[in-house]
């Protein structure tokens, strides 16, 4: 039963997110590796094989899954203790690092590293109800910013508890918009389009709708196209380059025009904010096969949100 019931979760990821295959992980292609995978099914995915443990099938893991990480591990632990050592000892599975799993959680440091950002977020959500009017006019603005990033950070954590294909759509999908969601509210701030001015409410429709398009025809060429990781990453990493460059050019001008320290803050959460970024990008093997970078990226990020 619980296999035909992880089938069909698959399944309904492959119907509703039509994503392109990706290309194979050195790992994956080890002769030692796809020797272990088929040795651990032939010996364990019968109908009188190993029992799963009740809280990793909750967690769709099946035998298959089972042995593919269990592979993982063994290849990697056999490449680390070879004597004179690999130049490359650890590689990557389809398309991530070998790490080790905590109560069937894939990532459990990057799940709770998410999980400090969305409780951040949350935080900061309800100081802005607390301490900002409802007749400001920007608040929806930093409010629906902050939606945005609790859809981001949650998607974050379901697709590190367990990767799938369509976890990893959803995640990508919201980081994405996260993203562009900060380039599309910078120049409403700093160019203050939020103003019922004629022009700038033709500005900003202008604008909304550009924002919206670009978003949908990223989504649609990931999803129809190519699942194209380096144009993904890429394409986040121009956004957020441009969004930076807005806020980093805007906090030096407010500074300038008023000589006052807390001007350069934005300056700083966005020097901050780079350094996160450059954290994720710099993409090596996790610590103890437990802390990736990315984690360090979000721990910086989930500090950011809470000051």
């Amino acid at each position: 039963m619980k296999f035909r019931i992880a089938t069909a979760w698959h399944t309904l990821a492959v119907l509703l997110l039509l994503g392109g295959t990706a290309q194979a992980s050195l790992g994956d292609r080890l002769p030692d590796f796809k020797d272990c995978v088929q040795v651990c099914k032939e010996a364990n995915c019968g109908p009188d094989g190993t029992s799963i443990p009740f809280h990793r099938r909750l967690l769709l893991w099946d035998c298959p899954s089972e042995c593919d990480y269990t592979c993982q591990h063994i290849v990697t632990a056999q490449r680390l203790a070879r004597d004179p050592p690999y130049m490359q000892p650890i590689y990557q599975f389809h398309g991530k690092w070998p790490f080790y799993r905590f109560m069937g959680m894939q990532e459990p440091f990057s799940v709770i590293f998410s999980l400090f950002n969305y409780l951040a977020h949350d935080w900061g959500m309800s100081q802005l109800r607390d301490k900002i009017p409802a007749s400001y006019p920007l608040r929806k603005y930093y409010l629906w910013f902050g939606y945005v990033g609790l859809a981001s950070w949650t998607f974050s954590m379901i697709f590190h508890t367990r990767d799938f294909g369509l976890t990893e759509k959803l995640d990508y999908f919201a980081a994405g918009a996260n993203v562009l969601y900060g380039l599309y509210y910078a120049p409403i701030r700093v160019f203050r389009l939020d103003r019922k001015e004629p022009r700038k409410q033709s500005l900003l429709r202008l604008w909304t709708g550009l924002c919206i398009t670009l978003y949908t025809l990223h989504v649609l060429y990931l999803s129809l196209w190519s699942w194209d990781y380096t144009y993904n990453m890429a394409a986040n990493v121009a956004v957020g380059v441009v969004a930076n460059l807005l806020w980093s050019g805007f906090s030096y001008v407010q500074y300038q025009k008023i000589g006052r320290t807390w001007a350069v803050w934005p300056g700083l959460c966005v020097a901050w904010i780079i350094l996160a970024m450059s954290l994720e990008l710099l993409d090596f093997p996790p610590w103890k096969g437990k802390l990736p970078t990315a984690g360090y990226g979000a721990g910086a990020g989930a500090w950011k949100d809470k000051n």
